[in-house]
């Protein structure tokens, strides 16, 4: 499924951050919006996510497969997320981390599922591994499994590679957008470095005056 913008603007104490725009992020593919710190990039993401606090303020309706979502609190709606930082909890082992995003309504098909991803992410034998023990690149896969555990209809990067050496960042990215085409998940993904961007993806800047353009 697509995900949609439509007309959605940032506001921050009642002033223009992000002018309205509009946004079609076709399933499987990834579109990257650039822009300076303060533009508004990542408060963009929380009014998406649905977790945007004052005094910024969302305007706009946002679609998953042609239903509204903007109405609907966080957790309902079906959005994954990587940061900067993986956010693993500290006091978890990797198997825990990933069960942790894991539906309890899998019931004993959570284990398994937890297992099938530590294989895929080459992580098999970790699973008792508390993160302060895992490299980088681990820890980052790790965190984007259990953003695909949760089954997300569309995900939403912010910054996800900024932390990682120039090796390391691009072998996630690729190991990041080959496992988020592979589940046709429709993707935002928000930088300041270009290189991020994959290749032949639209490319969106946010300009002085808050204008969403084209590359």
């Amino acid at each position: 499924m697509d995900l949609n913008l439509e007309n959605v603007a940032i506001r921050l104490d009642g002033m223009p951050l992000i002018a309205p725009f509009s946004l079609t992020v076709p399933a499987g593919k990834i579109v990257t919006l650039m822009g300076p710190s303060g533009s508004g990039k990542s408060s963009l993401l929380a009014y998406i996510a649905g977790d945007l606090e004052p005094p910024l303020e969302g305007h706009g309706r946002i679609l998953l497969g042609g239903t509204p979502i903007d109405d609907r609190p966080p957790e309902a709606r079906r959005i994954g997320r990587l940061f900067q930082d993986d956010l693993l909890f500290p006091h978890l082992t990797a198997a825990e981390n990933l069960l942790f995003g894991i539906p309890r309504e899998f019931g004993t098909e959570r284990a398994a599922a937890m297992r099938a991803a530590l294989k895929q992410a080459e992580l098999e034998g970790f699973e008792n591994r508390p993160p302060h023990t895992l490299s980088g690149g681990q820890r980052s896969r790790v965190a984007l499994f259990r953003a695909l555990l949760a089954k997300p209809a569309a995900m939403l990067l912010d910054e996800p590679f900024a932390k990682l050496d120039a090796k390391l960042k691009r072998s996630m990215r690729t190991y990041v957008f080959a496992h988020l085409k592979e589940r046709n998940i429709p993707t935002l993904l928000v930088t300041h470095d270009r290189e991020d961007a994959p290749p032949g993806g639209l490319v969106l800047h946010i300009t002085r005056n808050g204008e969403v353009k084209h590359d």
